[in-house]
Parts: C-alpha cells; structure tokens; sequence
C-alpha cells in the first residue's frame, strides 16, 4: 500500500470496556486502544485460532450463513471479475458450524482459498456472547456484527451509519477517506455491488496513476491505524474505509447505529431515486433543482431560521417532522412511486 502520512488520532482506554464520554465526535475517526482488552474473546484470539473458535462455538446456533470463498489466485481481495460483469469470488451457503470448523483446520498456507463471512448478527448467531463481552457507552440498541476472514482486503466504501469496530483476533489495517473525497476514490457500480455497498475500484496495493491519477488527492486526505486484538476504531458515518485482515485469522466486532430515528429512512434510498429523476435532465435543470436543494434541504441546518416568513403552523414538512408526519409521507411517497 502507498504511504500515508496521516495516522488516526488515538487514545489509550483506562477503563477496558468503557467508552469515554464525548470521545465519539460527529465526523472525527478514532481509535481506542485497549477498549476491547478484557474480553474473554480477546484473550481466547491471542491464544490462536483454535482458542477463538472455540470460545466462538460455545455461543455459536448452528444455521446457514452467507461466505465469501474466492481461489488462491486473489490475494484475498473480494472484489469484480475483469470487466465488471461479475465478481472474483463465490457466495456459498454454508452452515455456521462448518465455517468455523473450516478456519478451524486452515493451515495458513497460501494454496488455500480466500474465506471471509461479514456481517453475521451477533445476538442472532452467537446468542449470549455479548452477555461475557461487554461495552458501556449509553447508545441504545446498536447492531452488533461479527466478521470472519482469512487474510483478506475490503475495498474502501462507506456506511451510512457511525461505526465502533473493535479487533478480537488477528490484526487489522484500516484506511479512511473523509467523505468528500469520494471525487478521487473512482467508485463503481451503485446498483451492482459485491457486498450491497458501492466500493472504489482502485487497488490500493498498486493504483494504477494513468487509470486513477486523482487517487493520490485522496491519499493525500486519508488516515491509517493498525489495530491488533484489543483495540477498536471509531469510523464516522459515510466516511470511507478499506480493511485488510492481516493475520490467517482473524475477527472483528462492530456496533452500528444512527444519529437519527430509523423511521426517518435511510438518505441512500433518496439518493438512488435522485439518479433516476434527474438522469439526462438537461444542465440549466439540474442547476436549477440544485438551488432547491440547497434552499430546502442543505441549507435548513445553518443555525439561521428557513422559513420566518410561513407561520410555525403552517410549516408542514418544512417544520420537524414527527414518526406520525413520516409514516405520511411514506405513504405519500408510495402512492406517487405505484404509477
């Protein structure tokens, strides 16, 4: 991977299993060394492969999971086929038994298939876990994942949800991107994606400057952190993020949540119906929607009062909108949508 120059700010966790108050700032990546430190499943990863999965299949219920298994020959890069027509690895379902019983038995030797299992419900999956490895931070009822992989590399994409990620076993190398350098990340498809999220198509390993010359902008914005077991990172929402696994085995666990009410919707869905209604619109158009997109939307957050000239009642969905208001506007939003 190209040099970075910037590393993730970082503090050391007094309280193992302790979030600090205020140390998850909107838009601010961080890492917390330590955070995960007393976690039965951290020592059991330090103690090998065959210590974590067995920790992990005392909680494990036997059901079929998603895997990713691609061949040797990918360097354990999930990624497309050539052209973009397909993908260079295959879904399997599998059972989570027999998954973990494979890691179980790899011997690290690179003849072997590239195997990564992400984003498997915690409580679902491994009910009663989270009861020996727990975290106090005050968010309510985030998602909490776990993810399983040989030595892999996730190309950067971005979630829409804050995420706290923390390194159970093996260890991990994260590259962030501020989200406003998604101009220089090359991304691919939006509806044709490995992974359900769009990626950037450079190969961080060797970009290629003729094909991507303005990656090296967004090298110049991004930030680096090795975590090892323990540790945990904090990624803001819809800021980028490449992950590599760097060990034969390794685990991570992360908890996603929102800064907003989920009845609000998730903005994506916005985003995907914006490229359907202003696709081949003509430039002067889009400008001119841009202004009320502004005027309406991005603008409404500046501290300054949009609309002192509608009286307070009669604001509609220019004033706060309530779970009633939005269940509404759904419904209004289907309707229109049916034809």
């Amino acid at each position: 991977m190209p040099s970075v120059a910037t590393s993730v700010e970082q503090v050391s966790i007094e309280r193992p299993g302790v979030v600090p108050e205020g140390a998850l700032r909107e838009g601010k990546p961080l890492v917390l060394r330590g955070l995960l430190s007393d976690w039965p499943l951290v020592e059991h990863g330090q103690l090998g492969t065959a210590a974590a999965v067995d920790y992990l299949s005392r909680f494990s219920r036997d059901q079929g999971i998603v895997a990713f298994r691609g061949h040797p020959g990918i360097g354990g890069r999930f990624f497309y086929n050539e052209d973009l027509s397909g993908f260079n690895f295959d879904r399997v379902n599998a059972s989570l038994d027999d998954l973990l019983s494979e890691f179980r038995s790899r011997k690290g030797d690179a003849a072997e298939p590239s195997l990564y299992v992400g984003s498997t419900p915690v409580r679902q999956c491994f009910p009663g876990m989270l009861d020996e490895n727990t975290l106090a931070w005050g968010v309510p009822g985030p998602l909490v994942s776990i993810w399983m992989g040989s030595r892999t590399r996730i190309a950067a994409h971005f979630d829409f949800p804050d995420n706290l990620a923390g390194v159970v076993a093996g260890r991990r190398r994260f590259l962030l991107f501020p989200p406003d350098q998604v101009k220089n990340l090359y991304v691919g498809p939006v509806d044709f994606t490995p992974a359900g999220q769009v990626i950037s198509l450079v190969d961080s390993e060797c970009p290629e400057q003729a094909q991507f010359p303005r990656y090296r902008d967004a090298l110049a914005a991004a930030q680096v952190a090795e975590l090892a077991p323990g540790d945990a990172i904090f990624i803001p929402s819809l800021w980028w993020h490449q992950v590599e696994g760097l060990d034969d085995f390794n685990v991570l666990v992360n908890y996603w949540w929102r800064s907003v009410p989920v009845w609000k919707g998730n903005p994506m869905d916005a985003l995907v119906h914006c490229l359907l209604a202003f696709n081949g619109m003509p430039a002067g158009q889009k400008e001119a929607w841009r202004a009320l997109f502004d005027y309406f939307l991005f603008e409404r957050d500046s501290g300054v009062e949009s609309h002192p000239h509608i009286p307070p009642q009669s604001l509609g969905i220019l004033g706060d909108i309530d779970e009633t208001t939005a269940a509404q506007l759904r419904a209004m939003l289907r309707s229109r949508l049916g034809g």
